[in-house]
């Protein structure tokens, strides 16, 4: 009988995820050490090839105006009949704030096209430090308004839109929620926030009990956010542009799912952002993973993350559920 593997912390891993966290560990480069170039191309270099290719129906790259520049998309439209309106998924990638990009995340995206059935617009926004917050944001929040003015070109229903990320982009999804409430709009169904990045003072519980030897390290988040907010990580006017549990309500703000990765550094911050949510009257769906560490959602061939995926699919489904006719 296999005896369960301790990561670092004491958490009871199954025989593939402590492979996979031994392996991740041990490979991913020390980015908290490096100038962000140099991290980019590291990082990249890891990426495993495409799998899944035939998910969809057709993956196509657009450019998008910002108003002080032009960033780039990825449209995924699934496989099925055409003449339907179909949800949106308005999608941020993770990576610190400095690295990953449409390509990291090609793979997930195109199986959130197909197990949703919806249109997902991967938005390739800019990254730091050359860059510094609220321009991830910024960009973000135009990448949805371009949606927004798109809907008949895409596909897809006003009335069905979510904006959904991991990590770093959990955070920018958090973020961009905040500004179409602020901003009167695009409306969203929901928002999807995969074991989002919240706050730069780096002081929570989790931080010290899963600092080292769970993939995502406290020293590695600390440079993520210098990076981000530069030297001494000061925050932008508003705050809540770059530290969504800064602003001074969450009230109205859409639907939100919340994904956790219990063995991770932003652990504590994740649910307390979820419990903030649900106290100031938003239905939120939480859902902790206790023995999963950061990043498992988008790992495809992670056999013990295909549950939390399956789920996470189903929770947007039951947010947008309404076919309305093209």
């Amino acid at each position: 009988m296999n005896q369960p593997v301790r990561s670092p912390a004491g958490v009871a891993l199954d025989e593939e995820t402590a492979r996979f966290l031994a392996l991740l560990d041990e490979g991913f480069p020390p980015v908290h050490t490096m100038a962000a170039a140099d991290a980019r191309a590291a990082v990249a270099a890891r990426r495993a090839p495409l799998t899944n290719p035939d998910d969809v129906r057709s993956a196509t790259d657009v450019d998008i105006e910002t108003g002080d520049g032009r960033i780039g998309a990825r449209v995924y439209r699934p496989h099925g009949p055409e003449d339907v309106r179909r949800p949106l998924i308005v999608f941020l990638h993770g990576g610190g704030f400095v690295f990953c990009d449409v390509e990291s995340h090609d793979g997930f995206c195109r199986q959130l096209a197909r197990e949703v059935d919806a249109v997902v617009v991967s938005v390739d926004y800019r990254r730091a430090p050359e860059h510094r917050a609220p321009t991830a944001a910024e960009d973000a929040y135009a990448a949805l308004v371009w949606a927004g003015e798109h809907h008949a070109e895409l596909g897809t229903d006003p009335a069905r839109v979510v904006v959904a990320g991991d990590s770093a982009g959990g955070n920018l999804a958090a973020v961009v929620a905040l500004m179409a409430r602020d901003r009167n709009g695009p409306a969203l169904a929901g928002q999807a926030l995969l074991y989002p990045v919240i706050d730069p003072a780096c002081d929570s519980p989790s931080f010290e009990t899963y600092a080292e030897g769970h993939f995502n390290t406290a020293a590695a988040m600390r440079w993520y956010w210098e990076q981000y907010l530069g030297p001494g990580r000061t925050l932008p006017e508003p705050p809540e542009l770059a530290a969504p549990n800064r602003a001074s309500t969450l009230a109205g703000l859409p639907p939100a799912v919340v994904v956790v990765a219990g063995a991770d550094p932003l652990c504590s911050e994740a649910e307390d952002y979820a419990a903030r949510l649900a106290a100031e009257g938003v239905p939120v769906l939480a859902r902790t993973y206790p023995r999963l560490f950061h990043g498992f959602l988008t790992i495809l061939a992670l056999r013990a993350g295909a549950s939390a995926r399956e789920l996470l699919y189903a929770d947007l489904r039951d947010l947008l559920t309404v076919e309305v006719p093209a």
